[in-house]
């Protein structure tokens, strides 16, 4: 049996949520250059849409808890959840909101503070592939 090729080139896919256009470039660019693909959305209403559609299939949704949309912060963060279990969700925003809000996400995930490095970041992502792929 072969590889399929088209599998062995598939890189990790990230959904950067976040309405703040320079932060999500900014953020966007860095992971593009260590090698993910980034799908940016501005609002949860887009982010949905792009999650609903499946392509390109994605890993990881960084969710920014202010950005816009039906459903903000924590309600997409846990709608998502629960309808993709097999995604992994990091949140960004305000720690101590998190903890009274969402401590179930906030246990399961990592929470980020802004501002964040965009190191942190990639270290989040990479270290919630590494706990995935232990699962499997």
């Amino acid at each position: 049996m072969t590889a399929d090729p088209t599998q062995a080139e598939r890189r990790p896919c990230v959904l950067l949520l976040d309405a703040d256009v320079v932060v999500r470039h900014v953020l966007a660019e860095y992971l593009r250059h260590c090698g993910y693909q980034v799908v940016e959305a501005a609002s949860s209403d887009e982010a949905r849409a792009i999650l609903e559609h499946g392509d390109p299939a994605v890993d990881t949704l960084l969710i920014d808890m202010g950005a816009p949309g039906t459903l903000t912060g924590f309600s997409f963060a846990r709608e998502m959840r629960t309808r993709f279990p097999a995604l992994d969700v990091v949140l960004a925003g305000t720690p101590s909101k998190a903890v009274n809000e969402a401590s179930d996400l906030c246990e399961e995930g990592p929470h980020l503070a802004r501002p964040y490095e965009p190191q942190l970041v990639l270290d989040e992502i990479k270290r919630l592939a590494a706990a995935r792929t232990r699962k499997a």
